[in-house]
């Protein structure tokens, strides 16, 4: 007879030894809780995207948030939802007629956008033929802070990628994040969500179909949000 565990990853079914858990389940969640938080303090090596991107010959800039250090970071949201000022003058000369501007931010999981951003991106980048800005990577970067980016950009759409919250099985998931009209004040019910891209939840070739679907739609509609719903279909095979 198969158990409750085989259909999923949660912790049910553990089992019992007197009025305690197992010591190899106990020892398993310990280990867990210590990736999760180790990937909440993981620093992101923006230089390393940088020079991947280069590799791809994909243009990319540097930036940083208003949080000064990842404390400040983890306890001043709004921070991170903010150019720094230095930022900001840099993206100046960058300005200019976009389809649309990719952000990548560590978010609460480096680790996801350092296994995840690349991936994604040589799966989604070949099926468009759009002029896209450089894609800036975002250190102590938020959600928000690709409004900020957009906007100094002139870029209709932007799209971040960002490591999502950490879960007890799931220190690496990436988010992506679809705002039009990119600008400081934007809610989250303006924006569309793809979540929990990684090798056990949404596969980079079901992420991409997902993505360029909502792309093309917002392109197309020119809004984002809870009025466009993400209806790309089943992804076929070949």
């Amino acid at each position: 007879m198969r158990s409750l565990r085989d259909f999923t990853p949660a912790r049910v079914d553990l089992g019992r030894t007197g009025h305690s858990l197992p010591t190899r389940e106990l020892l398993h969640f310990q280990l867990a809780h210590a990736r999760a938080r180790d990937a909440v303090h993981l620093a992101l090596d923006a230089n390393s995207i940088l020079l991947e991107l280069k590799q791809r010959e994909l243009p990319g800039i540097i930036l940083a948030s208003a949080a000064s250090d990842r404390e400040t970071y983890l306890k001043r949201p709004d921070l991170g939802r903010r150019l720094s000022p230095e930022s900001r003058e840099r993206l100046l000369p960058l300005k200019s007629n976009y389809d649309a501007a990719f952000v990548i931010a560590d978010g609460l999981s480096a680790l996801a956008v350092h296994r995840h951003a690349i991936p994604l991106l040589e799966h989604i980048l070949p099926k468009l033929a759009w002029r896209f800005a450089p894609i800036a990577l975002v250190e102590l970067g938020r959600v928000g802070i690709g409004d900020d980016i957009g906007q100094a950009l002139g870029a209709p759409l932007v799209i971040v990628f960002i490591g999502e919250r950490p879960g007890l099985s799931s220190p690496d998931s990436l988010g992506i994040y679809l705002t039009w009209d990119p600008r400081p004040g934007r809610t989250e019910a303006e924006r569309n969500c793809l979540s929990n891209i990684r090798q056990e939840g949404l596969s980079y070739e079901l992420a991409a179909h997902k993505l360029l679907f909502l792309m093309t739609e917002a392109r197309r509609r020119k809004l984002t949000g809870v009025e466009l719903k993400e209806n790309a279909g089943p992804l076929l095979e070949g």
